[in-house]
């Protein structure tokens, strides 16, 4: 078919802002996915890739990692599912020809949005240094380049590999075999910048740092708190969930700075309410919270259930379970006695009434389920904040039990799986012993980098060769222009991508992409049999994955194709590893992992039942705790409240509609009223007021991290917007040029990216506007 030609982008002047929506999905999400359907794929390959989606005989969405039930409809996606697909199964190709006409220099000013819109990539392209341009090469060539460079290295700690979520656990489990057996574990992965926080605290206080729940819980839960997430636009068919817990009985609380509109009205298009009638009310009570206001409001709610049990003893804490299952409840008992209720309601923005009518509902609600997203892990106290959630739930046995537990919602499709399969830079000494066991050599046991330790260590030349299994870096990392010099520092930069994105641009003085089979295309074995990879949910289910669609190119090999080629090339053909075999058959990985992963016992035939199977969860299955004390841990936190200097504003980076983690599908965000533009800040009215500025202003935004350099990010329109008081938002990857590198939290190292520190300045002039620009 032929490439289709993508579309231009609108001028300068073409940002356009109106009401926000207060209901989400119906009609218009239908229509926007089968319009970008139409423009990526036409309409037949439309209707053959979106009927496979999440099907159990089909291919996992490229998209977010939220689970799929028993009982699957017809159009098991959503709208930006379906945006997924589409960009991924496009028919615009990314060529040789392509690459000579647009010169490195050149795609380095473009905008991510223009960079995703050009096509898949079909050939291995090479930047030789000093070279002003991409080249093609040989599979052959490109995998000597990689193995030349890595053994100039002086140590294996001089290299990073980077893993997206977007991983198969297949890939994965080989990528960091061949990253241990290489003699490192510098195994940074997108974790570590969005769901380090929830790993840390939940791995401290409950002993697995996963969530708790199945799909189920949620459908009989209760009461549903929904913290610092908007999933009518990250995780769309977690509103299906949720208003099938709302039609069995359920409250739901929704904990957020925005007004999210998924979260106020769902009309569900697989329905005839959704389509004809109004839809679902999704929030019950919506807490319009301060930016990092969570943990206070957590503790404020605990405080009340203790005030609640001292007024009625043995009516509402479950003492049997805190007696039986937990540890440290007297010192967070006396801990939460001296509450300050003037720093909650400072922390918070909320009022006192609102907190006591949400404890109301907490009485009232035998199961509780607390979910939440990049809201809470993303400041420096996001480790301590989860914690409260946890010591919340377990004051009433909410963990353990059916419709209750934690439930961490995760973004790319297997991010999840990753960790399990040992994408980690500070491994368990266990897994360890079992790698060694199974293959005869010693792993590496000093810890590695993370995301932002790669980062400082490339930026001083302690890591010269940067390699990537999937993901956009450069756009995903915090520090835009510090991240960038870092990569322009290596030696060699290495990207496996279906797709063209900046990172491809901001390249060491050598630089390889590695273009790979996506999760929509049949993958073949070397016999000509089709073949199939598996992925983890965020809730612990693992399932099969069978793309359908002919390969963007002939050129193009799996991921598990490009890490076994790599080691056959840097390891050669004796090596212990049977490389090779684990080539020719996903079957052999699969047999492997079921030796070394716990929980993957006979991996080859649970994987093949239809929908898969579900991991162990100690704490789920067995009321069980595997924490250092043997029982799940109440923990005592310092509230936090984050105070700014005057005239200032605290920011948090944030995605938009037309938009999944860094690839932009459109430059609409049509729930919040934004269109044909994605530089806007979303600031207070009367925040606006008092710094002189008017809605539809033209500013620059300057982050102030303590003494250090001023981060500026130029030509942004104010746009005034419901938001706490002292609050700000931005899209990223356009806003993370604002966030420090230095700025993390603490435990966790995450980017503190929903919590930075910026003051407003008027642009003078005839300033640009409106358009969608590189950062």
């Amino acid at each position: 078919m032929a490439r289709k030609a993508p579309r231009e982008e609108p001028g300068e002047d073409a940002l356009e802002v109106t009401e926000p929506k207060t209901w989400a999905a119906g009609v218009p999400a239908v229509t926007k996915a089968l319009r970008m359907g139409h423009d990526q794929m036409g309409v037949r390959r439309t209707a053959l890739t979106l009927l496979k989606v999440n099907q159990k005989q089909g291919f996992d969405c490229p998209g977010c990692a939220w689970p799929e039930g028993d009982h699957r409809s017809t159009f098991e996606f959503c709208e930006n599912g379906a945006k997924a697909v589409a960009e991924e199964a496009t028919v615009r190709r990314v060529t040789p020809e392509f690459f000579a006409a647009h010169p490195v220099s050149e795609l380095a000013g473009r905008s991510d949005y223009w960079l995703g819109q050009q096509g898949r990539l079909t050939e291995p392209m090479y930047k030789p240094a000093g070279s002003p341009t991409y080249v093609p090469v040989s599979w052959e060539t490109a995998f000597d380049v990689v193995a030349r460079e890595l053994e100039r290295l002086d140590s294996p700690d001089e290299a990073a590999f980077y893993t997206s979520g977007r991983t198969s656990n297949e890939a994965a489990y080989l990528y960091q075999l061949l990253v241990r057996r290489f003699g490192t574990n510098n195994l940074p992965d997108c974790s570590n910048m969005c769901h380090e926080s929830s790993g840390s605290a939940l791995g401290e206080t409950i002993g697995v740092g996963k969530g708790s729940v199945h799909l189920d819980d949620l459908h009989d839960a209760d009461l549903i708190f929904v913290v610092g997430q908007n999933p009518g636009t990250n995780h769309p068919r977690m509103l299906s969930a949720l208003e099938k817990a709302k039609g069995r009985g359920a409250r739901v609380i929704a904990v957020n700075p925005l007004r999210e509109a998924g979260l106020l009205r769902f009309r569900n298009p697989q329905n005839t309410r959704g389509v004809a009638g109004k839809g679902t009310t999704l929030a019950d009570r919506f807490l319009q919270i301060r930016l990092g206001g969570d943990l206070a409001l957590f503790q404020a709610l605990s405080r009340l259930l203790l005030d609640a049990e001292e007024a009625a003893p043995g009516t509402v804490l479950d003492h049997d379970f805190i007696a039986a299952h937990t540890y440290g409840f007297e010192d967070y008992a006396a801990h939460l006695g001296k509450l300050d209720w003037d720093a909650v309601a400072e922390a918070t923005g909320l009022t006192r009434e609102e907190i006591e009518a949400t404890a109301a509902d907490v009485l009232s609600a035998r199961s509780v389920v607390v979910c939440w997203a990049m809201g809470l892990t993303q400041h420096k106290h996001s480790v301590p904040t989860i914690r409260e959630v946890v010591n919340f739930l377990l004051l009433r046995g909410n963990i353990g039990r059916p419709g209750a537990g934690v439930c961490p919602v995760r973004g790319h499709s297997n991010v999840q799986g990753d960790r399990t399969m040992g994408i980690y830079e500070k491994p368990d000494p266990g897994f360890l012993d079992a790698l060694r066991d199974e293959f005869g050599f010693e792993p590496p046991r000093r810890h590695g980098f993370d995301a932002v330790e790669t980062i400082r260590a490339m930026g001083t030349k302690e890591v010269k060769v940067f390699f990537a299994m999937g993901g956009n870096f450069v756009s995903a990392a915090p520090d835009t222009a510090a991240t960038e010099r870092a990569l322009r520092a290596c030696r060699l930069t290495v990207h496996v991508s279906t797709k063209l994105n900046r990172s491809h641009a901001v390249c060491g003085d050598e630089a390889l992409i590695l273009p790979t089979l996506g999760r929509t295309e049949r993958d073949r074995g070397p016999d000509g049999a089709e073949r199939f990879v598996t992925v983890e949910d965020s809730m612990s289910m693992v399932h099969a994955s069978r793309g359908g669609l002919p390969p963007a190119s002939a050129h193009l090999r799996s991921e598990p194709d490009i890490v076994c080629r790599l080691a056959r090339r840097l390891f050669g053909p004796d090596d212990r590893v049977p490389w090779a075999a684990f080539e020719a058959d996903y079957d052999a990985v699969r047999d492997s992992i079921a030796r070394v992963v716990p929980g993957f016992e006979d991996f080859n035939t649970r994987v093949r039942r239809p929908g898969g199977f579900t991991l162990p969860h100690a704490p789920r299955d067995e009321r069980r705790f595997p924490t250092a004390t043997g029982r799940a841990n109440f923990t005592v936190n310092a509230v936090a409240v984050l105070r700014v200097p005057p005239g200032r504003l605290l920011l948090q980076t944030l995605r938009s509609h037309d938009q999944y983690n860094t690839t932009i599908y459109g430059l609409d965000d049509r729930y919040r009223g934004i269109h044909r533009g994605r530089r806007v800040v979303l600031v207070h009215p009367g925040d606006l007021a008092d710094r002189g500025l008017a809605d539809g202003d033209h500013v620059d935004i300057v982050s102030e991290w303590q003494d250090g350099p001023e981060r500026r990010a130029e030509a942004f329109r104010a746009v005034a917007y419901d938001t706490p008081r002292g609050c700000c938002a931005a899209y990223f990857p356009e806003a993370n040029v604002l966030v420090p590198l230095e700025s993390v939290a603490d435990t966790s190292n995450t980017p503190t990216s929903k919590s930075v520190v910026v003051r407003l300045e008027p642009r003078t002039g005839d300033q640009p506007h409106g358009g969608d620009q590189p950062a």
